[in-house]
């Protein structure tokens, strides 16, 4: 029954949903119709707002093209080819793939949201090894992993809270830090990591394809194959016939290892200074390290490089657009008109539920959780301080991590419908296959209305 109604929708998916690029140029036009509409704001100051925009998440923008590239090109190496290889044999069955995948990647996706590369990563090396797997529904899977992100270590909205000097303490809407304890550890996030971790599999389950006739991976390739020749063996091929100096610095191992351990030394260092901070740069750097570590050679790890960098087109020239509406929201105050007209109805009841409603609202013009936090998180924290006004500090300090948090959870659930995070997922599972958003979201149409309604009684009723 389920299965057959989750057809239903990714066939209606299939046929109506555009391109992650064409998503983002009717979201550009809605947005400035919206800005022209609702504000005061003349068309110059709105094409000003979008042209700025452009420009806000190029440092972002390529932060995910290196996590992408380093960490594809780590799963090139021979030892992990190889590891990959050993856990195949122990996986028997596309129910295995599926389900191990939601878990697994559900788990990383504590430490950091890029770790759904790694996800990816494996995903698609399962499915070259075993027979049956449906493509399209196993890159959903990939795809959802990684919806619990905000509950872990990388939350940025329960970082920001939590950190010396934010924007919010600047400007004087919030007194002091707020620490993690009342947002990652609290009962309602904890509650969280449990339904990512154990329940969203089960509801994966529920909704296997029973087919995968013409969804294989291998029916779905436009370039007939994977590249057959390893990297080392691509290596070799650019040696010359006679000895020469360049091919002994191109393949010259001593050279990569000791600048490498000059890496590796600074790691040491980070988290022996910083404890466990783990954001995007120094698992970027973590990711460069380990492959030249992995690939040893200067040649091989050039070669690795230059097949992870192949398919990454989307990422490079679709940030821009997101990154542009994201720039007239900030710069009409549409996104703050917005959060302040839900805000306005809350109540001690309600709060949580308008800021996870404002969340996934927001976040389908705004993809990123501290961009949109920056936008609304001041109209959502002063509703917050009117609704806990005669109470105790600590109250008003749970309440508002419980609001900012409710936030992160509607942000990231509405990402199953927004096909932004997809780019992060597309340059590993659909290189060289014909694959596109709208062949993906359709699987995860019954989760996000599941998980909506298990959410939004959670942020309601689960207590601080």
């Amino acid at each position: 029954m389920l299965t057959k109604l989750g057809q239903k929708f990714t066939d209606a998916f299939t046929k109506y949903m555009p391109s992650a690029y064409v998503f983002a140029l009717l979201l550009t036009l809605l947005t400035v119709l919206l800005a022209l509409t609702l504000t005061d704001n003349k068309p110059i100051s709105i094409l000003e707002g979008w042209y700025n925009g452009f420009w806000k998440l190029l440092s972002f923008g390529m932060q995910i093209v290196l996590i992408i590239i380093t960490a594809y090109c780590i799963a090139q190496s021979n030892p992990i080819k190889k590891g990959i290889d050993k856990i195949a044999k122990y996986i028997k069955t596309p129910t295995q793939v599926y389900l191990i995948i939601i878990s697994l990647g559900a788990l990383l996706s504590l430490i950091s949201f890029g770790m759904v590369v790694v996800t990816a990563i494996l995903g698609r090396e399962l499915a070259l090894r075993i027979k049956g797997i449906h493509y399209p529904f196993l890159i959903a899977c990939v795809y959802f992993s990684f919806n619990g992100w905000v509950c872990g270590l990388s939350s940025s909205i329960a970082l920001l809270l939590n950190t010396e000097n934010n924007f919010l303490i600047k400007s004087g809407i919030l007194n002091d830090t707020i620490s993690t304890s009342y947002s990652l550890g609290s009962t309602l996030n904890l509650s969280m990591i449990v339904l990512f971790v154990i329940i969203a599999p089960f509801i994966i389950w529920l909704l296997i394809p029973k087919s995968s006739k013409g969804k294989e991976l291998s029916d779905l390739k436009i370039d007939n194959s994977e590249i057959d020749t390893s990297v080392k063996e691509e290596a070799l091929s650019y040696k010359l016939p006679f000895r020469a100096v360049s091919d002994a610095l191109n393949n010259a191992g001593w050279l990569q290892i000791s600048v490498a351990v000059l890496g590796l030394s600074y790691i040491v260092y980070h988290f022996s200074t910083k404890g466990f901070d783990l954001n995007f740069n120094i698992m970027i750097f973590i990711f460069l390290i380990v492959g030249m570590f992995l690939h040893i050679t200067p040649m091989r790890y050039s070669i690795a490089m230059k097949r992870a960098s192949s398919n990454i087109s989307g990422i490079l020239f679709q940030y821009p657009f997101y990154a542009g509406i994201m720039g007239i929201m900030l710069a009409s105050g549409l996104g703050t008109k917005i959060s302040v007209l839900l805000a306005s109805v809350a109540t001690p009841d309600s709060y949580a539920f308008i800021s996870y409603l404002t969340g996934g609202l927001i976040n389908f013009a705004i993809p990123s959780a501290g961009g949109e936090f920056a936008v609304i998180g001041p109209s959502i924290i002063n509703m917050v301080q009117d609704l806990g006004i005669n109470l105790p500090t600590n109250e008003v300090n749970a309440m508002t991590a419980r609001a900012a948090m409710s936030v992160a959870y509607g942000e990231s659930l509405s990402n199953l419908l927004q096909p932004f995070f997809l780019l992060m997922v597309f340059p590993v599972m659909g290189s060289g296959i014909k694959i596109q958003a709208r062949d993906i979201v359709g699987y995860l149409f019954i989760p996000f209305v599941v998980l909506f309604i298990l959410q939004a009684l959670m942020v309601t009723y689960v207590p601080f």
